[in-house]
């Protein structure tokens, strides 16, 4: 077992290392080992260290320092990792973009971010979007990756003849550079002082406990010490010799943490995969043995009902853990079963870099249960309506969590942030009880979230598009039940009697590129009249209620 897993205080751990030190461990230690295998090219921890150091010092000479903010528009790619860790090493600070958002959700990120550079590829499913947030932000330059320089050499070639119209030419102005010539340097950075508890190595953003998202604000100590928490959870792993599948998106807070900072301190080889590919997955775990796998219950669901199931060998995995929403106990019995694994449920939020507890990795775990609190963090439920008196054991009330991993505050929301963390608390919107053993159980929900396969979706942010057509009068969204995706979104409007007719299908076109594929509702039904309260706001409980009754009786048919 690992020399960092014998010491048990994360606090003191965290407050010692940063993720800069721990992937630097883990290049001095094994830097011929395997750190990075994008679609079968690998690079070894030595490579990616010598890659930091070069990028690193690329970013230095364009500026970058403490206080500047750069922003990661990439899917899984070396250049996510790579670029993250050499960020962070000369104290600039990560915001990380979904490339998936709609132009003017990047828009709004980086204006509210203040992102000076953003990196991203030379794909037209995302290049030409944050190109455009040149004329429309502060975003001042953006350094273009190639696709083709990451790929095998083969695949590499193929791509470019075969996928030419895939990729974009960008113009060779001040605003733009590429990541070769960023990293033609000589790869020694200078080296600064962080102040680990009050510098920003991220910002991540959220809705937060409202809907409108904001940057979380998480120190260098808060990512250290979350990953060092979850490697604590992890029974008899040894580092240097464990795979981890990173299928889940590095720009999500818990890909983040749970696949790249968990792996590096690990010093696992992590399998990068741009997107969920079933059968991708399932050739991946077959011929790359992984030991590690973590997901979002979507995911393991879709395994577990795969057609030709018997033709994979995924008796490598040892470990997953599962977050991003609630993990159903067929779900969890059926996997295990399937893979003779340990799957258990752990839970968190941005706010918390992002996890707070997990089940124990053994017997002890309970069904149902989020599970127990991870080293060094004290979780307490109290009272809905008054915030400072904490309830007894057994006793429903709001979830509230306090340790290393609680992020400093809301990006220039000053107000969000004492309304959000209390005493020290931070306060989670999520209702809740604990159990004579310690196991901590979520029973409803404050906060108006969509949990659709492990993304939040806002309804409000849904809602806002919406309301840019001129032919909709009002707009209010709501959760629903979905099989494949535990939850989705589901709008309700009224139209303008001025305007003419819409189709359901008219309006999804019109929300074709102001929101994201994750938050385009499962249905729109048109009304003539949206339930309102005394006050004339629009409520969602009535429509929730119906929701509910229509999904029983669809069962019970």
């Amino acid at each position: 077992m690992g020399d960092i897993n014998k010491n048990n205080d994360v606090e003191e751990l965290g407050l010692k290392l940063n993720v800069v030190d721990l992937f630097e461990r883990a290049v001095s230690r094994f830097p011929n080992n395997a750190c990075l295998d994008f679609l079968d090219k690998k690079m070894t921890y030595g490579e990616v260290g010598q890659q930091v150091n070069l990028t690193a010092r690329g970013l230095q000479q364009l500026g970058v320092k403490k206080g500047v903010h750069v922003g990661l528009c990439l899917p899984n790619t070396p250049y996510s990792v790579i670029c993250y860790y050499a960020i962070l090493k000369i104290g600039g600070t990560v915001v990380n973009y979904n490339p998936l958002y709609a132009e003017r959700e990047l828009e709004h990120q980086i204006n509210d971010s203040q992102t000076d550079i953003m990196i991203t590829l030379d794909l037209k499913q995302i290049y030409p979007k944050v190109a455009k947030c040149l004329k429309t932000t502060c975003l001042s330059r953006i350094i273009v990756c190639s696709m083709e320089d990451i790929l095998p050499k083969v695949k590499g070639m193929l791509f470019n003849v075969l996928k030419r119209s895939e990729l974009i030419e960008f113009p060779k102005d001040p605003q733009h550079m590429s990541y070769r010539r960023l990293t033609n340097t000589d790869g020694k950075p200078c080296a600064i002082e962080i102040d680990l508890m009050k510098d920003i190595a991220v910002l991540q953003y959220t809705g937060g406990t409202t809907g409108k998202p904001k940057g979380a604000m998480l120190s260098h100590n808060n990512i250290a010490a979350n990953a060092l928490q979850a490697v604590n959870r992890l029974p008899n792993y040894i580092e240097g010799a464990e795979c981890i599948l990173g299928i889940l998106p590095f720009f999500h807070v818990f890909a983040m943490t749970m696949v790249m900072n968990v792996g590096i301190v690990l010093a696992a080889e992590i399998i990068l995969q741009p997107r969920f590919d079933l059968n991708q997955a399932l050739k991946a775990i077959h011929k790359k043995r992984p030991t590690l796998f973590p997901a979002v219950p979507t995911i393991y669901n879709v395994i577990n009902t795969a057609k030709n199931l018997s033709k994979y060998d995924l008796s490598s995995i040892k470990f997953c853990f599962s977050g991003g929403a609630p993990l159903p106990v067929e779900i969890k019995r059926t996997f295990e079963k399937l893979t003779g694994c340990v799957l258990v449920e752990g839970y968190g939020l941005s706010e918390a870099s992002p996890v707070l507890s997990a089940n124990p990795m053994d017997k002890a775990a309970k069904d149902g249960s989020i599970g127990l609190a991870l080293d060094g963090t004290e979780i307490q439920i109290r009272d809905l309506d008054n915030k400072h008196r904490v309830l007894k054991q057994g006793e429903k009330g709001e979830v509230c969590a306090r340790g290393p991993q609680i992020m400093q505050g809301y990006w220039r929301h000053p107000g969000a942030t004492d309304e959000t963390i209390i005493d020290g608390f931070l306060h989670t919107g999520d209702v809740g009880y604990i159990d004579e053993d310690g196991f901590i159980f979520l029973v409803d929900r404050i906060k108006d979230v969509i949990l659709c396969g492990g993304y939040n979706v806002y309804p409000r942010a849904i809602e806002e598009a919406l309301y840019l057509h001129p032919g909709i009068l009002e707009a209010t969204v709501i959760a629903i039940d979905d099989d494949y995706r535990g939850q989705a979104p589901k709008a309700f409007v009224k139209l303008s009697e001025t305007h003419g007719s819409l189709s359901e299908a008219d309006i999804k076109l019109f929300l074709h590129d102001k929101i994201s594929r994750i938050e385009m509702p499962k249905s729109i039904e048109i009304r003539d009249e949206l339930p309102k309260t005394m006050i004339g706001k629009l409520s969602k409980k009535e429509l929730v209620a119906e929701e509910v009754i229509k999904s029983k009786e669809l069962k019970a048919s």
